[in-house]
């Protein structure tokens, strides 16, 4: 305990005169450089992860679930394994549905391929994931399939078709029987009309674009397939869909359809988009390390300044080897100084990072607002001289980009990890440029002064 009080008092007083003489800069430096990487990589991860995670779980609320049986039985065999699975304590809902692909008319003769998810009435009350993921704007209806002929469109579906609230659509199919069919139509193809009830958005562009929902037995027909539907399965966790699926493997229920041929394994949300979840993986990834590399340059920075400093101190270090400090207690003395230097950058750029983070959106209106005066002003000195100027400027510009407001998600993970990589890089380095320590011979020391 009284070589930690002394290897302490030291290293502050290096510290505390460092702050008076020319090696006070390179500390600064050091800590600003720290704390510029933790607070950028904080910042810029916290908004990839608000946009990834807005997609990952569009998909996998909305199209994929977290489990998925194809070609599940409707003819009633398959009951007691959609009970079964349902009582699972990981499981949250279990909806069956189809889907099939149509191409979607306006009153104009408008078009657009569309994916056709057909659903049960109280799909919203089976499925909560699904509710929070739909939002419908007022005058815009609800999720309404209470009709046979009702049709819920995406908005940009509704906007391309010239489709309002109670206007009549059709869906033209390739297969089945029809209903509500409309004269016209050429051989082999069905054309039905349904009803707008409700107009939806996601705030995936992909799905408001190219998705509608009507119900599950108007599908059947509409698809001409009665006996098989396919069934989503949404977990509590879907980080637990590998558990959950060898829980379900296992049942009895699901052994005697398999073995019957009646039913297929379930797949898991990762099989589904996997090519697009890898794309997000490797952008990710490949941010962390491109931004990551501040922290090598600063480490970089203060190993240099570290060897400096223990050149410096030749004379000191000699005299407290000879009073009989160990290489490892002087060592300590200067890795001191890069432990102060790396928690001071991590903890300060931690905590603006996250306040930046959790406060994104008036962080870029004040920007857009600084730019924007900035461009003012230069458009009112143009004027002068009868030049037209420029117009606003927008970070995220509805016009380009499909989103309302900036998201930014936070994950404690994540901001620990780099944390500890901002803190170890001053660490590490201060402890490799201290090696030195180990060679100084205190009798060579004392004999030169």
């Amino acid at each position: 305990m009284a070589s930690w009080r002394w290897i302490g008092f030291i290293a502050l007083r290096y510290i505390s005169r460092g702050r008076r003489n020319r090696s006070s800069a390179s500390s600064i430096l050091a800590i600003l450089g720290i704390l510029i990487g933790v607070l950028t990589l904080t910042v810029i991860l916290a908004v990839m992860n608000g946009f990834q995670l807005g997609f990952i779980e569009s998909i996998v609320e909305i199209s994929s679930y977290h489990l998925r049986f194809e070609n599940f039985p409707a003819d009633g065999s398959g009951k007691f394994l959609e009970e079964k699975v349902r009582s699972l304590p990981q499981v949250a809902a279990v909806v069956p549905f189809r889907e099939i692909q149509a191409i979607v008319r306006g009153k104009r003769e408008e078009q657009q391929a569309a994916v056709i998810r057909c659903l049960p009435r109280d799909a919203l009350a089976l499925d909560s994931g699904f509710a929070e993921k739909l939002v419908f704007e007022e005058g815009q209806g609800g999720f309404s399939l209470d009709n046979p002929n009702s049709v819920v469109p995406g908005a940009e579906l509704a906007r391309r078709l010239g489709a309002r609230l109670g206007d009549t659509i059709s869906l033209v199919s390739l297969s089945g029987d029809g209903l509500f069919k409309d004269a016209g139509e050429g051989e082999g193809a069905v054309n039905s009309l349904f009803t707008v009830t409700g107009i939806f958005r996601s705030g995936f562009y992909e799905y408001d674009l190219g998705w509608a929902f009507i119900g599950i037995d108007s599908g059947a027909a509409l698809s001409g397939e009665q006996d098989r539907l396919s069934l989503g399965v949404k977990l509590k966790n879907r980080w637990q869909d590998g558990r959950v699926l060898e829980q379900i493997l296992r049942l009895p229920e699901y052994a005697a359809l398999s073995a019957a041929g009646a039913v297929e394994a379930p797949k898991p949300w990762r099989d589904y988009n996997r090519a697009f979840y890898g794309a997000l993986r490797t952008e990710k990834l490949m941010m962390f390390i491109l931004v990551g590399l501040i922290f090598i340059v600063v480490g970089l920075n203060i190993f240099q300044a570290q060897r400096r400093s223990v050149l410096e101190r030749r004379e000191e270090i000699g005299l407290l080897r000879a009073m009989g400090a160990t290489d490892v207690a002087v060592r300590f003395i200067f890795v001191w100084d890069g432990f102060v230097i790396g928690f001071s950058g991590a903890a300060f750029g931690t905590g603006l990072g996250l306040f930046i983070a959790s406060h994104i959106a008036v962080f870029f209106n004040v920007l857009e607002g600084l730019v924007n005066a900035v461009i003012d002003l230069v458009n009112l000195v143009l004027s002068l001289f009868g030049v037209s100027g420029a117009g606003g400027f927008a970070v995220f510009s509805p016009a380009i980009f499909y989103i309302k407001e900036i998201p930014s998600r936070v994950i404690p993970g994540e901001v620990a990890l780099i944390f500890l990589f901002g803190f170890l890089s001053a660490l590490l380095a201060a402890w490799f440029a201290s090696g030195r320590v180990s060679r100084t011979r205190p009798a060579e020391v004392l004999r030169c002064e």
